[in-house]
């Protein structure tokens, strides 16, 4: 599949300020808001304001400045967030990329998941 992304997804749209978001941090080259339907105590989606459809993507074709920007981004919120493991318990980061990936918005984005134990990650394939 090639890069295509689409400028009428969610976050592109909360990127217009055309939907609102519950913001958590914003940066030159990020934006970090909760979830609207959160599936732990900290839930927040982490997206950069590029137009890059996954983390494979966004890796590749980013400037060095977004990269930078997106990773320090992500540290900040999990510090935020009391998750961050210099302060918290610890936490889950997850991206979702393509149709085996199961990801619904075709904008990169990063779910920082916390607050609680989250049990395993994947069952194992027979």
């Amino acid at each position: 599949m090639a890069y295509a992304y689409d400028d009428q997804n969610i976050f592109a749209k909360i990127l217009r300020g055309e939907i609102p978001n519950d913001t958590v941090l914003e940066t030159e080259h990020t934006l970090a808001f909760r979830d609207i339907q959160p599936q732990a105590p900290v839930h927040v989606l982490v997206i950069p304001k590029g137009s890059y459809v996954s983390y494979d993507h966004f890796a590749s074709h980013a400037s060095d400045d977004e990269i930078v920007d997106y990773n320090r981004a992500i540290a900040q919120v999990c510090a935020q967030e009391g998750v961050a493991l210099d302060a918290g318990e610890g936490f889950r980061m997850i991206s979702n990329a393509g149709a085996n990936g199961v990801q619904e918005v075709p904008h990169l984005h990063v779910h920082v998941l916390g607050g609680r134990p989250l049990g395993r990650m994947l069952a194992r394939a027979g």
